[in-house]
């Protein structure tokens, strides 16, 4: 083929890609030719090269390879923003014709395939998804220990539409669409700042101890918040940092700051330690707090690893009696299922001091629910604000089977022991069986079954029950 044909097939990709009026490199493609632009501008961005002498020689045969070369170079170049459909299928064809030539050349093609791949999802600039949640529960007291209206519900517990929209190269916009009255529940802009720190802008949700692999069940102890304000994150040599701030616009009373620090260190290839601290400010009163903490993870081997945190509460205004700056911990032991070949294991046991209470942060999903309450019952009532008399002991324990692509199974078992000071002990056990089948790989099936026993010290306050729920699931 011609050299000044062949372009023809790139141009389209990539001439956005380059100044409209880029100066000319080859002495022999004169001003008036047809393809003085075209040329002029894959020059410009590196897609197109000419011989020693300065000359392109555009009536020569071009060979295969100089086609594949210049695909290659194309897919380099080419904006995945304002790529057309016709661009991408160009492109798809493209590979797939000049496979030889590029292995020839030592071009990765899987590599441009996954290059193409992200054209293809990012056609237009947008992109969505989202999942779809329906639980059929049946309890066995009446408005008994899970909320249940009565003793059953059905209740489409999550119904959610996702959305992105890249604006241009650093910036990119981040929306959820929740609920059937289809309200917006997170709406922010992604902005690339200098110096490879990364920003967001709006309502935005963050989980500092998920990130850091910290829990297995319902929820964050703290760091798991949806917020409204700045988050910051940059990644350096040894780990990375982030930081926030964000307002609660409530009434008068209510309105209050909040701000969070974490920093993560990769000590060595086995050994990560954290620091973290979440602070709140009322506008109006004295009240506010903070939550300081120190985490870690350590990896025996690829399979087994063990986990902690310590925090440290500092709470500005407390009842009479009540210690300002109770402490509590958490020590983990996490087994993947390739160690034992059956099944997966977490062994977690918690302790916190009589005053330590878990902050109503609003967590991005759970509605400020405790950290193992994942059926609705309470299983740490020792964990609140007017139980600074009780010391509570925490002992959980999940296990996980993955028999193949469709079918898995799972138990869990919760030990919550709050001992009052006075004397008395307060014992809560939750115990669950379940087993998931996926019937297609975006649709599952999940049926459990979740006993509580909140012991006689709880009496009249808390009352036994137990569930079966059967979970309908779909990500799309």
């Amino acid at each position: 083929m011609k050299k000044f044909l062949a372009l023809v097939a790139v141009v389209a990709l990539v001439a956005f890609a380059a100044p409209a009026f880029a100066a000319n490199p080859f002495m022999d493609v004169p001003m008036n030719s047809w393809a003085y632009d075209a040329i002029s501008q894959l020059s410009a961005v590196g897609v197109v090269s000419g011989y020693p002498d300065g000359t392109f020689k555009g009536n020569q045969p071009m060979t295969r390879y100089e086609m594949a070369s210049i695909v290659a170079r194309a897919l380099a170049v080419v904006d995945m923003n304002k790529a057309s459909k016709q661009d991408v299928e160009m492109l798809k064809k493209l590979v797939v014709e000049f496979k030889d030539e590029l292995d020839a050349l030592g071009v990765q093609v899987d590599e441009l395939d996954s290059r193409v791949a992200v054209l293809e999802e990012n056609l237009g600039g947008w992109k969505f998804w989202g999942e779809f949640r329906l639980d059929a529960k049946f309890g066995d007291e009446v408005d008994g220990a899970y909320g249940l209206g009565g003793d059953t519900d059905f209740t489409q517990s999550r119904y959610r539409i996702w959305m992105s929209k890249i604006i241009d190269d650093k910036v990119k916009f981040i929306g959820r669409m929740t609920g059937k009255d289809i309200g917006f529940s997170r709406y922010y802009l992604e902005v690339a700042l200098p110096m490879d720190m990364t920003m967001w802008a709006g309502l935005w949700c963050y989980d500092w101890e998920g990130a850091n692999g910290l829990y297995n069940d319902n929820d964050a102890w703290f760091g798991d918040q949806a917020l409204q304000g700045f988050y910051f994150t940059k990644p350096f040599s040894m780990g990375d940092f982030s930081f926030y701030i964000a307002h609660n616009d409530g009434a008068s009373v209510d309105e209050y700051f909040r701000y969070g620090l974490d920093v993560n260190f990769n000590v060595a290839e086995n050994f990560r330690i954290g620091l973290g601290a979440l602070m709140f400010d009322y506008d109006f009163t004295d009240d506010g707090g903070e939550v300081y903490n120190v985490n870690f993870g350590f990896n025996f081997t690829d399979d087994i690893a063990f986990k902690g945190v310590y925090y440290m509460e500092d709470i500005d205004t407390v009842a009479a009696g009540v210690d300002d700056g109770p402490s509590a911990w958490r020590a983990i032991l996490d087994v993947s299922q390739n160690a034992f070949g059956f099944t997966s294991v977490w062994i977690e046991y918690a302790n916190a001091d009589d005053s330590f209470f878990l902050f109503d942060f609003n967590g991005c999903d759970t509605d400020g629910s405790g950290p193992f309450d994942n059926y609705g019952a309470v299983t740490t009532p020792g964990l609140g604000r007017g139980q600074q008399d009780k010391e509570t002991d925490i002992l959980f324990v999940k296990l996980n089977q993955k028999w193949n692509d469709n079918w898995s199974t799972f138990q869990r078992y919760v030990d919550s022991s709050a001992d009052p000071v006075g004397g008395g002990d307060y014992d809560v056990q939750n115990l669950t069986f379940g087993v998931k089948y996926y019937y297609t790989p975006n649709l599952s099936f999940e049926l459990v079954y979740d006993d509580v026993d909140y012991g006689d010290a709880w009496a009249g306050t808390l009352d036994d029950d137990s569930l079966i729920r059967l979970r309908t699931h779909v990500k799309f």
